[in-house]
């Protein structure tokens, strides 16, 4: 059976955790201190008390239900025989199979009562006066041993009942898991920590919940609320220090005098590419504008390779006289252009020549195109003389 749970029941059991909680606590839960989520931070500061001790046979009893705590190894099966309970509704009751498992110290909602404890369930009003102040009653008679005070005998006051083991006065919310629930969400509509409704119910380290599992909202202790810090003893944010004033509009900031951290770079205009002849202050052009796919390297790459698009001309990188047009062993074309100062230049993986031996060209005259066919790139060399040389202190 489940408790309907009406609004002003829940606003009473608010009020009652809410008990002995300053407004000023720290907020230990920092899920609150961001944006605009849910604060938990009154969850976190609330004191609650510890779950009542179940009877010899894991029976908790409350004057409008009771609850079976399991034991280690116990099944639903195993815990309703201990109980005297049928296995079939218990299971039914909380969701469960016959054959599951439990955890130590799991709660399970009974549908039906089993038999009560000694003296059965105390009700709202049997206050256990001997549990509730012992230590008060133990000063009385230490007081009343004490030969030095004159005492005066009273009238013996009506012996109230003990709390059997497994009973218990104050009746926790009961609260059935919906789809959607988590322990999260339960202990914030609660108003009491996770750890508490952990502890309580027997979650795991976890804290899953199932749907329709019954669940016991703890109750909260009368009094000061647990926490690490004493709010007495403990500066709290804010407290304690001076804020400084902020600047004002009205009264300017002093001037400061600031070195600056290196002297300010001249700015340099940048080249205009599209003119080769003033593209670079370089001895020579590159011939295509491309990326170097190949470095230049003694003995194994005479030149460097300019990868670009089929059909990108190819363009001289100095004035000079078309020395040479030769082809390779797979009849590709090769171009040679003789410069001042027996510098030779070779162009090499080319196609569509346009020019012809012994013509005269400038820097930036398109002598052929790259090839439609095979590596889309320029093979391209320096020689000094009949020795290749690095392109890059030339390009440079």
């Amino acid at each position: 059976m489940r408790l309907s749970l009406r609004p002003a029941v829940f606003l009473a059991s608010t009020a009652l955790v809410l008990t002995g909680c300053g407004e000023n606590g720290l907020d230990f839960d920092m899920r609150g201190a961001f944006g605009n989520a849910h604060s938990t931070a009154d969850a976190a500061r609330n004191a609650t008390a510890d779950r009542p001790l179940p009877d010899d046979r894991g029976v908790i009893s409350y004057p409008n239900y009771q609850v079976a705590v399991a034991r280690r190894g116990d099944t639903v099966a195993s815990l309703s025989a201990r109980i005297g309970a049928s296995a079939a509704e218990v299971a039914r009751f909380n969701g469960l199979q016959i054959t599951d498992s439990l955890r130590d110290g799991e709660i399970l909602a009974l549908p039906e009562r089993v038999a009560e404890p000694v003296g059965g369930p105390l009700r709202p009003g049997e206050v256990d006066i001997a549990a509730l102040a012992g230590s008060a009653l133990d000063e009385a008679e230490a007081n009343a041993a004490d030969t030095s005070v004159e005492t005066t005998a009273l009238e013996p006051a009506p012996r109230q009942r003990r709390q059997p083991k497994g009973v218990s006065t104050v009746e926790p919310v009961r609260h059935k898991v919906e789809r959607g629930e988590t322990a999260y969400s339960i202990s914030r509509l609660y108003n009491v920590s996770v750890k508490s409704l952990a502890e309580w119910n027997g979650l795991g380290s976890d804290f899953g919940v199932r749907e329709g599992q019954y669940l016991l909202i703890p109750v909260a202790m009368p009094g000061k609320p647990k926490s690490a810090l004493d709010p007495e003893k403990t500066t709290m944010p804010g407290q304690g220090s001076e804020t400084p004033e902020p600047p004002s509009a009205s009264q300017p900031l002093p001037q400061e005098e600031t070195i600056p951290a290196a002297e300010p770079v001249e700015p340099v205009a940048a080249p205009d590419l599209s003119d080769p002849e003033s593209a670079s202050k370089a001895r020579m052009g590159m011939p295509v504008r491309g990326d170097i796919i190949r470095d230049y390297q003694k003995g194994k790459n005479d030149g460097i390779d300019i990868a670009a698009a089929p059909g990108t001309p190819v363009r001289a990188a100095a004035a000079g006289t078309v020395a040479a047009i030769t082809e390779d062993t797979n009849g590709v074309p090769i171009i040679v252009v003789k410069h001042p100062d027996n510098l030779l230049t070779v162009y090499s993986n080319v196609g569509n020549v346009t020019v012809a031996k012994g013509d005269s060209v400038g820097r930036g005259d398109k002598l052929a195109e790259i090839r439609s066919d095979g590596t889309a790139a320029v093979h391209f060399e320096v020689r000094e003389g009949f020795d290749s040389v690095d392109p890059s202190p030339y390009l440079n």
